[in-house]
């Protein structure tokens, strides 16, 4: 099976198009972290001991937060999951998290960050898979 850790050159491409004059996005993350975290290609940023990916996970959060905050961005929701209750039996996520930012320009200011992208290997050394999926609010 796939994973998804990293964003596609092409799924970028369509996400701006798409979103770019829409207002206000909410991210929706799943995240499913690896028992350990795994720094091989990111020693430079390696911890002293070996932490598990929802460790690596919450030092990432706690680095990003000021960044998001920065951008005019928030966290409305951040919390525990598992399997879906209509939905594939195989597919489990442990973490779901919902970042509102105010625009498709806002959050690209805030993923271009230079002093946010010296952090991002953390959130890279911590999942095994994700999914990240840009919702708009419509009127009902």
């Amino acid at each position: 099976m796939k994973k998804y850790i990293e964003v596609s050159q092409e799924a970028g491409m369509e996400f701006y198009q798409k979103f770019h004059q829409k207002g206000k996005i909410v991210m929706l993350n799943l995240l499913k972290f690896r028992k350990i975290a795994d720094y091989s290609e990111l020693k430079a940023i390696a911890p002293e001991k070996e932490i598990s990916g929802e460790e690596a996970y919450k030092f990432y959060m706690a680095h990003t937060l000021p960044f998001l905050e920065k951008a005019g961005s928030k966290v409305l929701f951040y919390g525990e999951s598992g399997s879906f209750v209509i939905g594939p039996t195989d597919e489990k996520w442990d973490m779901v998290l919902l970042v509102e930012h105010a625009s498709v320009s806002k959050f690209m200011e805030f993923a271009q960050n230079e002093a946010y992208l010296k952090y991002a290997g953390h959130r890279t050394a911590s999942l095994e898979d994700s999914r990240l999926l840009p919702i708009t609010q419509l009127n009902i």
